[in-house]
């Protein structure tokens, strides 16, 4: 990214106090910033718990919109979301509002001046950020089944998996890891693999590896060494930047990036905290870190390195907060202000035991993604229904779809809970009242959507409760829908 600098020279960034130990933690890494000669101009928003109690859902007023769109990076504290209904993930609705598409979350091992079983861990974790689960799209259709869908795109894909490897390219990292489940969810986390496949050969430079999320998810916190930039879908990323963090040494040590094409925001990992709140014992740490990538991102990498490298000279020296403080290993124990005087103190030192920072000045280019125009071929319709008639059996229902059925068309089978129960189900399988019925056209006739209409209008007279319907597809000839278990 080109920075856009004021008349005076200086980077306009905006900048959110937040909630709990916010303010705290975030004053003191504005020290540290001015103190190193960052050349940043503080714009003040207020967003989080008093935006909420305000009357803003969002946790985000307009004027604090208009200043965090105008500056291009944000430094942001952390918030708290008062609980009860009504109120909205404030950093999903950032993430999703601003396209901040790409969340990177490095994580490294400081033993043994940080405890910590794993002297060689140095990951990074980039995470997609606005597709999977968190499209937060939930429905209850029945009485006993409630569903989230889960969305996985080919450009979300590509444009995540490009800039792992592009951000593997400008740092020097020797390897990209995917992590998905698609030995299960062979079209969601399949797509995200397949993609992952395709752009990799674009990088013969870079090894290239793909781990099931949960052998994946255990190989981090065991042998994290053996990982170097890890890119994977929006939850199993959340989970694993934790995972890490923690086996690192200390959640609150951790600092995080989320990257969009035009705006982009920077925070700690850790959240607002506020039991500890105004008793100078936070760790500003993971914050620091947020805007030591915020400084690498807008061309600063000198200043970047000079405040890690005073950092890690302070965790070196034995001077640490109360989270990461322990009996042999620190020399002594030192609120939030003063761990902060101390790393203002080292400015211009580098660590000795600790390895030094280098992050250099390579911008990190995505290029636009392909647009693609599959052939699109209609096959069929999973048809959901509500049913608890009875004892629920399976074959019943199925004699009376079929009884209610138009001609021409053909019930092949019905599942709950994705099992097929219907022909041939087995009588140990558990139902619940939500039943998914696949229809395809009889003689493999060609269909269109007014032969679904015509089904759907047939069932709703024959009393069935229809809550949702799902076309089957095929793309270029490839099957666009999954198999039902036992199909």
């Amino acid at each position: 990214m080109t920075s856009q600098s004021t008349s005076s020279g200086t980077i306009p960034v905006t900048v959110a106090y937040g909630d709990g130990i916010g303010p705290e933690i975030m004053e003191s890494v504005i020290r540290i910033l001015q103190a190193a000669g960052a050349p940043l101009d503080y714009q003040v928003v207020e967003i989080g718990e008093k935006a909420y109690l305000s009357g803003h859902t969002s946790g985000i007023p307009t004027e604090a919109w208009d200043t965090i769109r105008r500056n291009k990076a944000f430094l942001k504290a952390p918030i708290t979301t008062p609980q009860g209904g009504g109120y909205k993930s404030l950093n999903v609705t950032i993430r999703k509002s601003l396209g901040l598409y790409a969340n990177v979350r490095p994580t490294k091992s400081y033993a043994p001046y940080v405890a910590s079983p794993h002297s060689g861990m140095d990951l990074v974790i980039v995470r997609e950020n606005e597709e999977d689960l968190y499209a937060g799209i939930e429905h209850q259709q029945t009485a006993e089944v409630t569903q989230v869908l889960k969305l996985i795109t080919r450009p979300g894909s590509e444009r995540i998996i490009r800039y792992a490897f592009e951000y593997a390219t400008a740092h020097g990292r020797r390897k990209v890891t995917c992590m998905s489940k698609d030995n299960i969810m062979k079209h969601t986390d399949g797509l995200f693999h397949k993609v992952f496949d395709e752009v990799a050969k674009e990088y013969p430079d870079i090894q290239s590896e793909h781990h099931i999320i949960d052998i994946g998810a255990a190989r981090v916190a065991a042998m994290p060494e053996t990982f170097d930039v890890i890119v994977t879908l929006n939850l199993y990323g959340d989970i694993i930047s934790d995972i890490a963090a923690q086996v690192a040494g200390s959640v609150g040590l951790a600092g995080s990036a989320n990257i969009g094409t035009t705006v982009s925001m920077f925070e700690a990992v850790h959240g607002s905290a506020p039991d500890i709140a105004g008793k100078d014992v936070a760790n500003p740490s993971g914050l620091l870190m947020g805007a030591v990538q915020m400084l690498v991102h807008l061309g600063k990498a000198d200043i970047a390195e000079k405040i890690t490298n005073a950092w890690l000279c302070t965790l070196e020296s034995g001077i640490h907060t109360a989270d990461v403080f322990r009996s042999g290993l620190s020399e002594r124990e030192v609120g939030t202000k003063l761990f902060t005087d101390a790393i203002i103190e080292r400015l211009g030192q580098r660590p000795t035991s600790l390895k030094p920072v280098s992050y250099g000045n390579a911008e990190i280019h995505v290029p636009p993604v392909r647009n693609r125009s599959p052939r699109k071929e209609l096959q069929g319709v999973d048809v959901f229904l509500d049913w608890a008639d009875g004892d629920r059996n399976p074959d019943r229902l199925g004699t009376a779809l079929e009884a209610a059925t138009l001609e021409g068309w053909k019930l092949k089978m019905i599942t709950n809970r994705g099992v097929k129960v219907y022909p041939d189900g087995l009588p140990e399988t558990f139902w619940t009242d939500h039943w998914r019925c696949r229809f395809l056209p009889a003689s493999g006739r060609d269909i269109v959507f007014a032969d679904i209409l015509q089904l759907l209008s047939a069932m709703e007279q024959g009393g069935f409760d229809v809550i949702k319907t799902e076309h089957l597809y095929t793309f270029d000839g490839e099957r666009g829908y999954s198999l039902g278990q036992g199909e």
